[in-house]
């Protein structure tokens, strides 16, 4: 499919431009600061910081929410299969906050209040729907959830990883959609809800059964699963690392999902149809090492990987946007932590990237965020040190999820 071809049948998804239009001008978008929102995932009690960024100093602390719920512990601290994203969400008007509580199977729903301090809805935290919550995704009033059924401490649940769909009442109530779980194999680690710009679908990567997924969502807010797709084997010649996708994101008024290929350092371009159904284009390489997440500003003209593998950022110019040129390869200051989920904020100037402990010996310090500065070229620059979290214990924890209102 040919970019001219994509942009003429962009415009013919009006839902997916009105939903766009409502995530690129919210009521919070002419705020003079940034609410940055992280998850503790702590499984002594998991809660969710909120940090006030007036955009000319260090960020503070500005509330600290129970999220009703615990968190999940990986003693063997693995890189990939314990990963996810979207793990915070906000609604497009930024009156809800969603979270999940991985050790719980549920899922916490908060009313956002003007100062950026939270308020748990009447009947949070609800249901997941399945083991091990670690994904959200929301359209209109459909909140898709990911359970990737492996919390360690859950070993003993003889429950299948799914995805599966919720419809939000006006309160956040959360009712399950009927005959909308959709369960994919032992073992395959789904990671990430994905709910795509153009169009009414979701997009998953199973990272260890290297499957890319898609579902159209239809009117009553189903899960219609397309056939689920192998990345091709083209990608991998000559190279030893596995086939496993992870970190994903769409194009904000193109139907392109750009996925990141953690073992091999490649960013994939995939094109979407009328369907949902995906058609590979090429891979670029990433710089850096082990791009695990992806994001792409609201102007759809850079997109970002987070390289956790050496705590970077790989900024690409999508003056073509089905072949991502690398402009940029930004190594953020150090923590002993690693570099995982990534948010832009609704003016485009500031993205926030969470950094975990990746390691039994390293410091609860590792729990941290970095704001880093986007010029007017897309490039990045950090003018603050990385704001290190309230995180504590005896058994350490991986902070998880980070979205900004």
């Amino acid at each position: 499919m040919t970019l001219q071809h994509l942009r003429r049948y962009s415009a013919c998804l009006l839902s997916g431009l009105a939903t766009l239009a409502a995530i690129q001008a919210p009521a919070s978008s002419a705020a003079p600061a940034d609410v940055i929102y992280l998850e503790s995932n702590s499984t002594a009690g998991n809660s969710v910081f909120a940090y006030k960024f007036n955009l000319t100093a260090s960020p503070t602390l500005l509330s600290t929410t129970p999220a009703g719920g615990i968190g999940v512990y990986d003693p063997s601290f693995a890189l990939g299969p314990f990963d996810s994203d979207q793990n915070l969400i906000e609604d497009a008007s930024g009156t809800m906050l969603f979270a999940v509580n991985s050790g719980s199977n549920n899922v916490a729903v908060f009313q956002i209040q003007p100062d950026g301090s939270l308020v748990a809805v009447n009947g949070s935290p609800f249901p997941s729907g399945g083991s091990d919550p670690v994904s959200l995704g929301l359209k209109d009033d459909i909140l898709a959830v990911v359970n990737k059924d492996q919390d360690p401490a859950q070993n003993g649940n003889l429950v299948q990883p799914n995805y599966t769909s919720f419809r939000v009442l006006p309160g956040g109530v959360l009712v399950p959609v009927p005959q909308s779980t959709v369960s994919v194999a032992y073992g395959s680690s789904p990671s990430q809800a994905l709910m795509a710009s153009q169009g009414g679908f979701v997009f998953g990567a199973d990272f260890l059964g290297g499957l890319l997924q898609s579902f159209r969502l239809d009117q009553q807010g189903h899960l219609n699963q397309n056939l689920p797709q192998a990345l091709p084997d083209s990608i991998f010649a000559g190279l030893t690392g596995g086939h496993q996708p992870l970190g994903m994101r769409t194009h904000p008024t193109l139907p392109i999902l750009y996925v990141d290929i953690t073992p091999v350092s490649e960013v994939a371009v995939y094109t979407y149809d009328e369907n949902g159904q995906l058609s590979f284009v090429r891979t670029v390489s990433d710089s850096g090492m082990a791009p695990c997440w992806a994001i792409v500003n609201h102007a759809g003209t850079r997109l970002y990987a987070t390289n956790t593998g050496d705590n970077s950022i790989a900024v690409y110019d999508l003056a073509d946007p089905l072949n991502p040129v690398q402009i940029q390869h930004f190594v953020m200051a150090s923590t002993t932590g690693a570099a995982f989920s990534t948010v832009i904020d609704h003016s485009d100037t500031w993205i926030y990237v969470s950094s975990e402990q990746s390691s039994a010996t390293a410091t609860p310090a590792a729990n941290a965020f970095h704001a880093l500065k986007v010029a007017a070229n897309g490039t990045l620059t950090e003018p603050f040190s990385p704001t290190v979290l309230p995180v504590s214990g005896a058994t350490p924890v991986r902070v998880q999820g980070i979205a900004v209102f």
